[in-house]
């Protein structure tokens, strides 16, 4: 007999078992989501040749994308606010909930939210973050949708949209009604053999850039089929984009010599390594395992810059960047590597703060010169004074032409005489 026909058991030793595995199944899920958060919290998706965790989990666990995601952000919630494990475990909770309230936990809240969550649905959960996270009230909105063109994919319901039916694809100017807060997700669905569904909304931009791209090709595309369109338009993004990553071009230039920089990697190399790679992560574990990413690839030198590598075609591969760290770390140790992106990181927020400061004192000096001009001054003797308002950014307009007007006029007001205002020069 096989053990998944239950007809011989009794009403209650079913509902009985029924309610043991539904227990055991909390409990196995808790203990999951701590392994996840531990495999994750120390990376060894890296070593299993994998670029992240969702890849692990995908791939070597075998969850589905949807159930990967939800399980990793629960286990990332669940290891900053323990009680969850517990309140898994014991079924106060179940995993959607987990997921709905981790975008509203804090310290100074958790506790008195995962009380008051306990226990409840999904649309109990729903109530009770509207009570107390209220979002903005939805604007009105009514309008007629037409029949699509082809059947809608499942489970996702198609945006609104107009489709001139003369034109099979043509796209129409929508109307200027408000967004909807959440539209749908993306989704790029196979659905006969070499055919797929894509749906996606977009905003006004990008329908004006797919409207003029139609007209640019009416010619060539005289339907204005969006296929058509869309599929000129990625050979034109493709064609750039590996231009600027790995130098690809059908002419290519004789190879230069060598450049005085050890981290400088000739066009040729890129193209040749990325050709040699075939676009993906060359990282292999020990079981021979390849790094599947196609993804936030970098080439990186296979014996180190810093102890003699050489940007040769031989001296260089493709890793992906969680690799490429990952190489680094195991070569110099993960203090070394922590302390070095920490400055990194240091650095490009110095530089940030930097092109702030240079950015305002710039509007501080371009805001004066019109107020100036209006009281008469030359161009040349406006730009002069104005900059010395770059040390004075956060200074009130006002303040900022009566320092330029100190430069301008040293002792021409007698003692006490205002500045003109502002309004007096409008």
């Amino acid at each position: 007999m096989s053990s998944y026909s239950l007809s011989h058991l009794s009403d209650h030793v079913l509902l009985r078992d029924l309610a043991s595995l539904v227990a055991r199944d909390r409990a196995t899920t808790a203990e999951l989501l701590a392994h996840i958060a531990e495999v994750d919290a120390r990376r060894l998706y890296l070593p299993a040749a994998h670029p992240s965790m969702f890849s692990y989990c995908v791939h070597e666990l075998r969850l589905s994308e949807e159930a990967a995601f939800k399980r990793i952000h629960a286990a990332r919630t669940a290891r900053r606010y323990p009680a969850l494990f517990t309140a898994l475990a014991d079924g106060r909770l179940h995993l959607s909930a987990v997921v709905m309230l981790a975008a509203h936990l804090r310290p100074e809240n958790a506790a008195a939210l995962l009380a008051a969550a306990a226990h409840r649905s999904k649309a109990g959960i729903e109530r009770l973050l509207a009570d107390l996270f209220p979002r903005p009230e939805l604007p009105e909105r009514l309008e007629a949708i037409p029949p699509p063109p082809v059947p809608p994919l499942p489970s996702a319901p198609l945006a609104p949209a107009s489709v001139d039916q003369h034109a099979p694809g043509r796209v129409e100017q929508l109307s200027p009604g408000p967004m909807e807060p959440s539209a749908p997700h993306p989704r790029l669905a196979p659905l006969a053999p070499e055919r797929f569904a894509l749906q996606l909304t977009v905003g006004r931009g990008t329908h004006d850039k797919l409207r003029h791209a139609q007209d640019l090709l009416g010619h060539q595309v005289p339907s204005g089929d969006l296929a058509q369109v869309l599929d000129r338009a990625l050979d034109a993004l493709i064609g750039q984009l590996e231009k600027r990553k790995f130098a690809a071009t059908t002419r290519p230039r004789r190879p230069q010599g060598a450049t005085a920089s050890p981290r400088h990697i000739p066009a040729h190399v890129k193209r040749t390594v990325w050709q040699r790679d075939g676009g993906q992560c060359t990282f292999v574990n020990e079981t021979g395992r390849r790094c599947p990413a196609r993804t936030r690839l970098e080439f990186d030198h296979v014996e180190e810059v810093a102890r003699g590598g050489r940007a040769t075609v031989e001296g260089i591969r493709l890793r992906c960047r969680a690799h490429n760290q990952y190489a680094a770390e195991r070569t110099f140790g993960v203090e070394f590597m922590h302390h070095k992106r920490e400055a990194a990181r240091d650095a490009a927020a110095r530089h940030q703060a930097e092109a702030r400061r240079r950015a305002a004192a710039r509007m501080a000096v371009e805001e004066v010169i019109p107020a100036l001009r209006a009281l008469g001054f030359r161009a040349d003797e406006s730009r002069r004074a104005a900059v010395l308002c770059e040390a004075i950014p956060q200074a009130s307009l006002e303040d900022r032409v009566r320092r330029a007007l100190s430069y301008l006029c040293p002792k021409s007001r007698p003692h006490g005489l205002a500045t003109p205002s502002l309004a007096s020069v409008a």
